[in-house]
């Protein structure tokens, strides 16, 4: 059903005044400071009205309204007055980012940072899927007779210090050779297409299948390397500023979703349809998540190529305003330095 105007303002005031105060709200309290025009009696059918649309709920038959889930995700949706981060937050997510920015991991490293320290919440992040990485290139260089250095580069990131060996007889023009013959095997597949590939090695080129077998056990350590460490968390300490975790219980449930890898992961990546960003409550059928906490995230994009998932895990009654603005302001900067690269 269509909200009207006015059902979209009292939601946005309820949602806006319950973030604020963390007390149910009234339609005394939404007709004297935000609404002076309308009566206390058309502010409580239409209350009741959204309420029964499944957007607001009473803890009490008495007392004022809290937003439901639903509620939470129409304002990101399409409610909330969109938030400005000043020049010094701006200055700050600029600052952070040029840091190690030679580096792709520590670029993702700082976004994580920078989202926890602007957002007050635990920021979470995945790095991109390693096995959707591709090769660009690989040199071999002959380190010693028997052994050569492989430089491996990825859409993603540079490797170094990758040492295969190989046949002891084979010479600088045959390893040359098999350089060329890899790469064009290689160039612009992922992980997964490689790993899938069957070369049969005719004679002339049986001295490149020891090659061959140790570049794809080099890249093998690579990428299960990057999956192991794909996850990324900043300030788990951040929920005890919250009231919403003053219960013991609470600051449990929501250590026991932190501090699993496993069940982070499929949080982040769950009914992900690519979304700018998502919003996911735990009360909202996401039992992986504390029924009164939200994920908020966003994906990042470079040239069409998925770069990763950031959000902040919080309290449902969380400052959507400041998270979005932040996880929007850090994805334009994020987004412009990888394109650099």
């Amino acid at each position: 059903m269509e909200l009207s105007d006015r059902k979209k303002k009292i939601l946005q005031i309820v949602v806006d005044d319950y973030i604020d105060t963390a007390v149910p709200v009234s339609s005394k309290a939404i007709s004297e400071k935000y609404m002076q025009n309308v009566s206390s009696a058309t502010i409580r059918a239409e209350l009741s009205a959204l309420e029964e649309l499944g957007y607001l709920t009473q803890l009490h038959t008495s007392s004022g309204r809290v937003p439901s889930a639903e509620a939470y995700k129409l304002y990101v949706s399409d409610l909330m007055v969109k938030e400005h981060l000043s020049k010094k937050e701006l200055d700050y997510i600029k600052e952070i980012f040029l840091q190690k920015a030679d580096n792709i991991e520590n670029v993702f490293k700082n976004a994580v940072k920078v989202i926890s320290e602007l957002s007050g919440y635990t920021s979470v992040a995945i790095s991109p899927t390693a096995v959707e990485d591709k090769l660009k290139e690989i040199r071999f260089f002959r380190f010693r007779e028997d052994k050569a250095l492989v430089l491996i580069v990825t859409e993603l990131k540079l490797l170094k210090d990758n040492y295969i060996d190989i046949p002891k007889e084979m010479t600088d023009a045959q390893l040359e050779e098999a350089n060329a013959f890899i790469n064009k095997l290689f160039k612009e597949k992922s992980f997964e297409e490689i790993c899938d590939m069957e070369v049969d090695f005719n004679d002339s080129f049986s001295g490149y299948k020891t090659i061959f077998v140790n570049v794809i056990d080099a890249l093998k350590a690579y990428f299960s390397a990057k999956e192991d460490s794909k996850l990324m968390i900043d300030g788990q300490d951040k929920i005890l500023r919250h009231a919403d975790y003053l219960d013991v219980d609470r600051i449990k449930e929501f250590l026991e979703v932190v501090t699993s890898k496993d069940k982070l992961l499929d949080i982040l990546t769950e009914d992900n349809r690519a979304l700018k960003i998502n919003v996911k409550i735990g009360s909202d059928g996401y039992e992986k998540l504390p029924k009164d906490s939200s994920l908020v995230s966003a994906t990042y994009t470079v040239a069409g190529k998925k770069i990763g998932t950031y959000g902040v895990i919080g309290p449902s009654r969380m400052d959507y305003q400041k998270v979005v603005a932040v996880l929007e302001n850090v994805g334009r900067i994020l987004e412009s330095i990888l394109a650099d690269k």
